[in-house]
């Protein structure tokens, strides 16, 4: 077996795509989309129809300016998790607005927005992640929505007290970001990795290895990867969501795929508990340089998205006549 087929026997995969034109070569049990993917995708035009079905379906809204462009913006992030849907046979992982990644109420609302308007579409709960970045307000906002069933997928993970944090908020799904840890060690010690000494994969791996050891239920989604060796240093990791690019060099080679992640292993280390409460999570997160830059850089790069998607969808609606000329 190719070691694609090999890896999907230890290890969900995921594609990280907005492009779910190339979902079906590759096969994977889940999707996950973010706003860059997205941007991305409706630069297009074989993705027209989407903005244009977005804009059709809202123009008798009662909204008005900068408040209906955002409403379909989100009603264009359900359209395109619909069609993912479509192809992928488990779930659709749709983020949540950066810009509100530390006011918890309106991350709440904004939950509760997409996992309606998914639901006005005949879609159920049970197939759809919110993507929230896990930043402390958007762990307490993953809280709440996880005690009403909504479940929840905190991106952006740089570090082990947010990923520890989640655990104790019964989160459903975490993504370490393994590239982007790399890409800062890389800069910072000016020289590369060997896969097994990647700053990235170690730190997705003592996350996986301390939930796991104190049986803790939420998944680990390893993401963000730059080299197939990353991918192949956490297989057995719960799940796995990477890039087309690299799904299709996975699919090429036929190299063994060892293990190299269990439960059964972790629970058997020797692991000391990090405490959680918002002053040591807040101290330990400032403690740790890259965390703290990646999650800032993070952010920053999803919000910008956001707001070039905006202008897309007002200038596509301001063409349409729905909005007036500025």
């Amino acid at each position: 077996m190719n070691q694609l087929d090999q890896l999907k026997q230890i290890t969900k995969v995921v594609a990280d795509t907005g492009d779910f034109a190339t979902l079906a070569e590759y096969a994977p049990q889940d999707a996950t989309t973010n706003p860059s993917l997205i941007l991305a995708a409706s630069k297009e035009e074989r993705y027209a129809n989407l903005l244009n079905r977005a804009v059709d379906e809202n123009r008798k809204s009662n909204l008005k300016g900068e408040a209906l462009v955002k409403h379909i913006g989100d009603y264009l992030l359900i359209l395109f998790g619909m069609e993912i849907l479509k192809i992928v046979p488990g779930r659709v992982s749709t983020e949540t607005d950066a810009r509100l990644s530390f006011d918890t109420d309106a991350l709440v609302e904004k939950g509760r927005k997409l996992i309606g308007l998914y639901a006005e579409q005949g879609i159920s709960r049970e197939r759809v992640l919110i993507k929230i970045a896990a930043t402390w307000e958007g762990i307490r906002a993953a809280e709440i929505l996880q005690r009403e069933g909504i479940r929840c997928n905190l991106t952006l993970v740089f570090s082990l007290v947010q990923a520890v944090a989640c655990g104790e908020a019964n989160v459903q799904l975490i993504s370490p970001f393994v590239g982007r840890i790399y890409d800062w060690y890389k800069k910072t010690e000016n020289r590369d990795f060997a896969p097994a000494e990647d700053p990235g994969v170690r730190s997705t791996s003592a996350i996986y290895n301390y939930l796991k050891k104190y049986g803790y239920k939420i998944e680990v989604m390893g993401a963000s990867f730059r080299s197939v060796g990353q991918i192949l240093e956490l297989a057995g990791c719960d799940l796995l969501t990477i890039s087309p690019k690299l799904l299709g060099e996975l699919k090429k080679s036929e190299g063994k795929v060892i293990k190299k992640l269990s439960a059964e292993t972790a629970r058997e280390m020797k692991i000391d508990r990090i405490a959680t409460d918002e002053k040591s999570f807040r101290w330990l997160m400032n403690e740790e340089a890259m965390a703290t830059e990646k999650l800032s850089e993070g952010l920053r790069i999803f919000a910008a998205d956001a707001v070039k998607l905006e202008a897309r969808l007002a200038e596509l609606l301001k063409k349409e006549k729905v909005l007036a000329p500025a």
